[in-house]
C-alpha cells in the first residue's frame, strides 16, 4: 500500500511540475522604477502572458499579496503608498493559469531601492584633473566616515551605477578609470547604501565634470592606416595616367619623326607622269 502511495504522490509531482514549466513566465515592473523616497507611492505591475485565476506578489522570496483576476485582465497591479523602509527589498511575481491550469515559476526579481533622504550625502572628488588626454588613468573618490557601507558610483545617462566599491576604514570609496577615452567624458556623482536590512540608500552628493580631450596629432602622421591606403590608391591612379600620357606621347613623336623621314628621301614629293 505504501509504496502506491509514494508512486501517486510522486506522479501527482512530476504532473505539477510539467503544467508549471509548460506556462510562460509573468514580468515584473517598477513605476517609478528610480527615484523612489520615503514616504512615495510605487506600483508593481506584473504582466501576464496568458489569461489568469489569481497572481501572488513576493518580497524577498516571502508572499505579499495576492490578487483575483478576471480572464480579460493582462497585468496586475500592486499599489506601495508611503514607502517605509522595509518595502525596499527585492519582488517576483507569479500567476494560477485557466488554460492550461497550473501555477507558473516566479517573474525574474526587481528590486526596489528607496533613497532615505535623513542621512547625509557622500563627498566626491576627482584626480588628477578634470581635463585630461585620452588614454590618461582617473581617480575618483566618495567618502563618507559615518555611515557609508557600500558606495556606488553614477554617471549621469546611465539607468545604473557604473561601478560599486567597498571602503576603507577611513571610510573612503576609490573607484579608477583606466585608458579614458571621449565616451567617459561626463558628470559623475556618489551614493552609498545604508547598514542595515533593507535597500536603503543615501541621496545622490555632489557631481565632478571629466572632459576627456582626444590627443593631438603627431608630426608627420598621416592619420593612420586607412588614410595611408587612401593615399597609395590615389598615388598609383595618379602613376599610371603619367605612364599612359607619356607613353601616348612617345608613340606620336615616334610617328612624327618617320613621317618626316619619307619625306626628306628623294622623290619623297611622289613620281610625276608626263
Amino acid at each position: 500500500m505504501a509504496p502506491m502511495v509514494v508512486a501517486l504522490i510522486l506522479g501527482w509531482w512530476l504532473v505539477a511540475v510539467s503544467r508549471a514549466q509548460q506556462l510562460p513566465r509573468p514580468s515584473l515592473s517598477l513605476h517609478p522604477s528610480q527615484g523612489v523616497s520615503l514616504g512615495d507611492t510605487v506600483t508593481l505591475c506584473c504582466h501576464l502572458p496568458q489569461p489568469a485565476a489569481w497572481v501572488e506578489l513576493y518580497q524577498d522570496g516571502q508572499l505579499r499579496s495576492r490578487k483575483e483576476m478576471d480572464q480579460e485582465q493582462d497585468v496586475a497591479e500592486f499599489s506601495l503608498a508611503g514607502i517605509k523602509k522595509e518595502d525596499s527589498g527585492t519582488y517576483q511575481c507569479r500567476y494560477q493559469g485557466l488554460e492550461p491550469a497550473g501555477t507558473s515559476q516566479k517573474s525574474d526579481p526587481v528590486e526596489l531601492v528607496v533613497t532615505d533622504h535623513s542621512y547625509p550625502p557622500p563627498s566626491i572628488s576627482l584626480s588628477p584633473k578634470e581635463h585630461v588626454e585620452m588614454g590618461s588613468n582617473i581617480t575618483i573618490q566618495c567618502w563618507n566616515k559615518k555611515y557609508g557601507a557600500t558606495f556606488l558610483l553614477h554617471k549621469d545617462g546611465h539607468s545604473a551605477p557604473i561601478q560599486h566599491q567597498e571602503p576603507d576604514d577611513w571610510g573612503t570609496a576609490t573607484f579608477t578609470l583606466f585608458g579614458v577615452t571621449p565616451a567617459d567624458s561626463g558628470t559623475y556623482r556618489c551614493s552609498y547604501r545604508i547598514g542595515g536590512c533593507c535597500l536603503r540608500f543615501s541621496p545622490l552628493g555632489d557631481n565632478v565634470t571629466l572632459e576627456v580631450i582626444p590627443r593631438p596629432a603627431i608630426p608627420g602622421d598621416s592619420g593612420g592606416p586607412s588614410r595611408n591606403l587612401v593615399a597609395a590608391v590615389v598615388g598609383r591612379w595618379v602613376a599610371a595616367i603619367v605612364f599612359i600620357i607619356i607613353l601616348t606621347v612617345s608613340v606620336l613623336l615616334v610617328a612624327q619623326r618617320r613621317q618626316m623621314q619619307r619625306d626628306e628621301r628623294p622623290g619623297g614629293e611622289g613620281v610625276k607622269w608626263l
